[in-house]
């Protein structure tokens, strides 16, 4: 339900900003704004906003192969809708916070998308079920566990590569906010966790 009321608002918002550049600018993650005019919306509205039709797709497809089923685990598990809104827009949050202080007295700095909040569903998918399968580059099939591992890595090695104008670093630690998130909300979950290793 909730998911696709994210969704939602994330197209038409997004859709609205792919023409309105003055609506982009306002609200795009400009951390030099967030620090020193007081702007804090943008640690959660950039979230909302997408470069491209590519960039929104990307996001909301995979937010929406994992959503539904991060919903659904909460409600089954009793957490209640509430759990699934503050893991999103705790992404966000989450995501942009290092941005916020690294570029905090950089002017020209700008930062869009919800692949902060996407990155912590998808990793809650896999804390709650490691050994699921998940798409390599879309196609090959590994367990999720293993999947995440490369990710991280990845998101790692590529912070710190740059010159992509990607934010892997939104990527790393909305993925580490996801995964710990279950935990936060019951720690018993840690030990089921360990239990898919066997532990």
């Amino acid at each position: 339900m909730f998911a696709y009321v994210i969704i939602a608002v994330t197209v038409a918002v997004s859709i609205a900003c792919f023409n309105n550049r003055p609506l982009f600018d306002r609200l795009s993650l400009k951390p030099y704004r967030v620090v020193h005019a007081g702007e804090w919306y943008r640690m959660i509205s950039h979230g909302f906003v997408h470069a491209d039709w590519m960039h929104l797709f990307v996001n909301m497809f995979t937010f929406w192969s994992f959503g539904q089923y991060i919903e659904q685990a909460f409600r089954y598990m009793g957490f209640g809708s509430w759990a699934f809104i503050v893991l999103y827009i705790g992404g966000m949050v989450i995501a942009s916070a290092g941005d916020v202080i690294r570029y905090r007295n950089a002017s020209w700095y700008t930062s869009i998308g919800a692949s902060g909040a996407v990155s912590a569903v998808l990793f809650s998918a896999i804390f709650l079920n490691p050994w699921d399968k998940i798409l390599l580059f879309a196609v090959v099939p590994v367990p999720g566990i293993l999947f995440g591992v490369f990710y991280l890595a990845y998101c790692q090695y590529m912070a710190r590569r740059g010159g992509d104008n990607i934010n892997h670093n939104a990527h790393f630690y909305g993925a580490v906010y996801g995964f710990i998130y279950p935990i936060l909300l019951e720690p018993h979950l840690f030990r089921v966790f360990l239990g898919y290793f066997g532990l």
